[in-house]
């Protein structure tokens, strides 16, 4: 005798389908974003030289180890909302508002391109902030407000290393 299959219950946790799907969508892009800096970080990373060597790779470090674990946290609240995580490049590059950069940059250049992608991404989490009150979504509002504390203190300090 074969089982009958059970349908899975509808998502009934005080948000509506379509306000879930206005904030799932946000929050891709928040996640692309997110996807597209931790890969510039790592790259960087990778390729810094010159007199600030070490203290660049070693910060670029714990930034990119930082961003890998927030990915995770940003596409399993997508997921709670019900809805598919993006999860592929071509995904990704359509969703950033970062783009990548070309070559190897000089490590100046990293912190400026740094400073720039931290900023768009901060900007991205911020665009979400209306959905999420509208929608009285407490645990997005507080997933988004940790990532922007990261995003604006890390450019803060990355902007430090330009000034005299």
């Amino acid at each position: 005798m074969k089982a009958k299959k059970q349908a899975v219950p509808a998502i009934d946790i005080g948000i509506s389908a379509p306000d879930r799907a206005r904030i799932a969508k946000g929050l891709s892009r928040l996640l692309a974003d997110s996807y597209t800096l931790y890969l510039m970080t790592h790259n960087f990373h990778w390729n810094v030289k010159g007199p600030m060597f070490n203290t660049l790779h070693l910060m670029f470090m714990g930034q990119y180890t930082e961003q890998w674990n927030a990915l995770d946290l940003i596409a399993e609240r997508i997921r709670a909302l019900g809805v598919p995580a993006p999860g592929t490049y071509k995904e990704f590059v359509k969703l950033a508002s970062i783009k990548e950069a070309e070559g190897v940059p000089s490590a100046t250049d990293m912190i400026r391109l740094l400073v720039a992608a931290q900023e768009a991404t901060a900007r991205t989490a911020r665009e979400v902030f209306p959905l999420v009150d509208k929608a009285n979504d407490q645990p997005t509002a507080d997933l988004l407000t940790q990532r922007l504390e990261v995003h604006e203190k890390t450019a803060w300090m990355l902007r430090s290393l330009l000034e005299e």
